[in-house]
């Protein structure tokens, strides 16, 4: 079976000579095989291609995609967008008493099986040229799960709803108190109960569109809302986006318990919290913007573990690069030249104060930041990129760094290669940042689009390749995960590592994604206190006891599965749960 895809937000035929037309042999021989479109835009016959791949390589933007495919899946088709568009093949299966995950790359379609799940999308099983209804989906699944579900969705009888991806947009086209907001939401009369478990009373009076919500505090008051919801299925788009580890566990225990009386379904990238939330998971495999096909379910460990892998063995498909974690040794940070010392710091606000231990950054290494949101890390990376004063106490250093914020608001109109060219001139003209960079983070799709119109993780990369490319002597990144998929979390965690040990550079990342942090750091500054009125940083300690130090405020234990050596979360008050309390080893390694 074979797809050809046109990639339209990438076409621009107004640029190029149409060699996608004139180099193809079929058309050469008196065939349409590709013929233009209304809007001069390719339009390709799939029945006369014969998959030779010359117009692939011929196009001078890499908008065209000929895709072959085992011809089970032509049976398959759930959903096509227009005539050479994206396609879905297959959908995951809601249960109720269950917690079902979806794990994949972004731009596969996890979002678009939601839209057809919930009934905001009617799927046309590939018919492209007729009006799409419900009874032609209702027969398809005859005899199966999924019919009742969209018999239901016909008749109008199921109740769904949808915490959005992008939580940050939701200012642009929301306004008033959230507190009106979640009581205009509350169906289930649950409003004190839902506001308790998820800790929000003191934002309930904040303007949604007033510029002064946190990423972490629109993602909750988003959550909140849809478990306010009484609703028979609930769909959560990435639940843990800007939330510390403190409060994606606190959510995951929430919709974990939902789930043992509703149908629930989660999108989530990071990988410890899909492991401990969901029951079981479906793989998404495919090509961004070209397919995406839903794998049967599979017991949670055995799934992530098959997504690390990148290769489902019963299909015999190689969908991804295989991803590893190494029970890397710590380096001897004594062995390394120190960059700078600092100690002694404290920052006062009106109503909250950091104080900060005596360390010292290294030249060479990579240095993890972890804690709580709110008690202080952005504030102490702000110190030491120079953005900030301490009130107490001085850093002395004349260190230039380069600083990729927590909320990426660029001030530039233009496109992205206006926007390299003004910053990052070294990824067009350097060897190694091609290599360590422009290839991985894929820019190269991305630099005649505006950057205003970006998606979220789309403009992460391009901030994460802006920072890194800077000629620098330390990288100060902030939750460069957000908006990642698990796979770009990998690319980024391995390009920073790469990077800081050739150049011999150093590096400090925040972030929340535990697995993240440990394929990334070589040591770990620690952060304890109280959210939003004191933060005391301490370190950096080496990787071991910096996660031991964490997981202990956290009061969680971590082991290391044996097939993979990634990390997982142990079930509360399991036998390694307790073991690992009684030896003090809340982060344990093989």
């Amino acid at each position: 079976m074979r797809i050809a895809v046109l990639l339209r937000d990438r076409c621009k035929p107004k640029n190029c000579s149409h060699e996608c037309i004139k180099f193809c042999p079929r058309v050469r021989a008196g065939d349409e095989t590709i013929i233009k479109g209304d809007d001069e835009k390719p339009i390709i016959s799939e029945e006369l291609c014969v998959g030779c791949g010359i117009c692939v390589h011929k196009c001078p933007f890499d908008a065209i995609k000929i895709i072959g495919l085992a011809e089970e899946l032509d049976t398959d088709l759930i959903h096509q967008f227009g005539r050479n568009g994206f396609r879905i093949f297959r959908l995951p299966i809601p249960k109720k008493g269950k917690c079902i995950g979806i794990l994949g790359p972004n731009g596969i379609g996890k979002t678009t099986a939601i839209k057809i799940l919930s009934g905001q999308l009617t799927p046309n099983l590939g018919e492209i040229d007729q009006e799409s209804t419900w009874d032609a989906i209702v027969d398809y699944y005859a005899a199966t799960e999924l019919q009742s579900h969209f018999k239901q969705i016909k008749q109008g009888t199921l109740s769904s709803v949808v915490k959005p991806q992008y939580v940050d947009k939701l200012p642009r086209v929301m306004n008033g108190k959230i507190r009106d907001l979640l009581k205009k939401s509350d169906t289930s009369d649950q409003f004190d109960d839902i506001v308790a478990q998820l800790g929000i009373e003191g934002i309930l009076d904040k303007e949604i569109s007033a510029g002064t919500i946190s990423g972490g505090e629109l993602q909750l008051m988003s959550i909140a809302a849809a478990l306010l919801k009484d609703v028979d299925l609930y769909f959560f788009d990435e639940p843990s986006s800007y939330l510390d580890i403190h409060q994606r566990l606190k959510v995951a225990r929430i919709i974990k318990k939902l789930s043992e009386t509703k149908k629930v379904m989660v999108i989530e990238h990071d990988l410890a919290i899909l492991d401990f939330l969901a029951d079981s998971v479906h793989l998404m495999y495919g090509t961004e913007g070209g397919y995406g096909v839903v794998t049967h379910p599979r017991g949670v460990r055995h799934a992530i573990n098959t997504y690390l892998s990148g290769y489902l063995s019963e299909e015999n498909i190689r969908f991804g690069e295989k991803i590893e974690f190494f029970d890397h040794p710590p380096k001897k940070r004594q062995e390394l030249s120190i960059l700078i010392s600092y100690g002694g710091l404290e920052k006062r606000f009106e109503e909250f104060s950091l104080t900060i231990g005596s360390g010292n950054i290294r030249k060479g290494e990579t240095i993890g930041i972890v804690g709580p949101n709110a008690i202080g890390k952005t504030t102490f990376v702000k110190m030491l990129a120079g953005v900030s004063k301490p009130t107490e106490g001085e850093i002395e250093t004349d260190l230039k760094v380069s600083y990729k914020p927590q909320y990426i608001s660029p001030d530039f109109e233009g496109t992205i290669r206006e926007f390299f060219e003004r910053n990052a001139q070294l990824l067009f003209t350097s060897p190694f940042y091609q290599a360590e960079l422009f290839e991985p983070f894929r820019l190269k799709y991305l630099l005649d689009k505006q950057i205003n119109t970006l998606s979220g993780g789309e403009l992460q990369r391009v901030a994460i390749a802006n920072s890194l490319v800077q000629n620098v002597d330390m990288y100060l990144v902030d939750e460069p995960s957000a908006y990642l998929d698990s796979e770009q979390r990998m690319i980024t965690s391995r390009a920073i590592r790469r990077i800081v040990e050739k150049t011999g550079k150093s590096a400090m990342i925040v972030d929340h994604d535990v697995y993240f942090i440990d394929m990334i750091s070589d040591a770990l500054v620690v952060f304890d206190g109280s959210p939003g009125k004191k933060g005391i940083a301490q370190g950096p300690y080496s990787l071991h006891e910096g996660m031991n130090r964490f997981l202990k405020n956290v009061d969680i234990t971590f082991r290391r599965d044996e097939e993979t050596h990634r990390p997982r979360v142990n079930k509360p008050d399991s036998y390694m749960d307790r073991n690992q309390r009684k030896d003090g080893e809340y982060y344990y390694s093989l």
